[in-house]
């Protein structure tokens, strides 16, 4: 039974999470660290774990996740815990650029053909 005035997001987060607030140990999941699904999803799985395992089958940033979930970020960084976890899923940060990367002649190269082409635009 529903009370007047009363938001049942709250419950309903509490019970997708089963009550956990915090990724678990291996849960370093920043907003930028990209998603991939390795298998897909298994009978009986959480609508949610499942709805992510689809969104992941190309690599998929953790906020980008969270904004087709409409869930907050701790709630999806929660879920893509237990799949890690679970290995259904494998996480990657993207790569930086190091000071020798942005010395390399071919690399310049490119990024002014690039520049080029959309002054061309």
């Amino acid at each position: 039974m529903s009370r007047p005035g009363r938001d049942d997001a709250p419950d309903r987060l509490y019970t997708l999470t089963r009550g956990r607030t915090k990724a678990g140990p291996g849960g370093r999941l920043d907003l930028v660290t990209l998603v991939l699904a390795e298998s897909g999803p298994a009978p009986g799985m959480q609508s949610e774990h499942a709805r992510i395992l689809r969104l992941c089958a190309a690599p998929t940033a953790v906020v980008e996740v969270a904004a087709e979930l409409r869930l907050p970020i701790g709630i999806t960084r929660v879920l893509l815990t237990d799949l890690l976890t679970a290995g259904r899923i494998s996480a990657r940060h993207p790569r930086t650029a190091t000071a020798e990367s942005l010395s390399d002649p071919g690399l310049l190269e490119q990024v002014l053909v690039g520049l080029r082409n959309l002054r061309g635009l």
